[in-house]
């Protein structure tokens, strides 16, 4: 369990690294209250976790469950920045998927299913607003979200590097 202080809103960072050879992956996660945004000393502490027999949409969403999970119910405002496009789009997506019972136009069930079945079950559980981040922007015009969501990024990429 990760110890929050008693901001008003939590910041979720995620994101995750995967090596298309081995289905290795890594994924990291950030949770910081919003009064810590702005504090000098941060020194921010980034999760990770290996995940095998995964692939880079996969892992996003592992990655998300997982730090999901460990961070438990919190009654305030969490707000989700992840890069993942396929995250982004979940929600447009979920009244079609639950519809269908997760099957696609050719009767088979969608990959992943299952876990988008526990992304809405926590994302009814919680108040989470998820929003878009840029992976790669340049140093000059980062702003304090993207320099958290840098150091997932890195976390990320420097544990699969490591596996090597």
């Amino acid at each position: 369990m990760t110890t929050i202080d008693d901001s008003n809103v939590f910041l979720l960072f995620t994101d995750g690294s995967v090596n298309t050879k081995s289905d290795i992956g890594y994924g990291a996660y950030l949770l910081v209250s919003e009064n810590e945004l702005f504090s000098v000393g941060l020194m921010p502490e980034v999760r990770v976790k290996r995940f095998e027999n995964t692939s880079s949409t996969k892992l996003e969403i592992q990655t998300i469950l997982w730090a999901l999970s460990e961070i438990g119910k919190i009654e305030r405002k969490l707000i989700l920045y992840t890069d993942s496009q396929n995250i982004l789009g979940l929600a447009g997506r979920r009244e079609r998927l639950e519809k269908n019972d997760f099957y696609s136009k050719q009767s088979r069930r969608i990959t992943n299913w299952e876990l988008y079945q526990d992304f809405y079950r926590f994302t009814d559980e919680l108040n989470i607003e998820i929003r878009k981040v840029s992976g790669h922007k340049r140093t000059s015009t980062k702003d304090n979200i993207d320099w958290l969501f840098t150091t997932v990024d890195k976390a990320s990429r420097n544990a699969l590097r490591e596996e090597k």
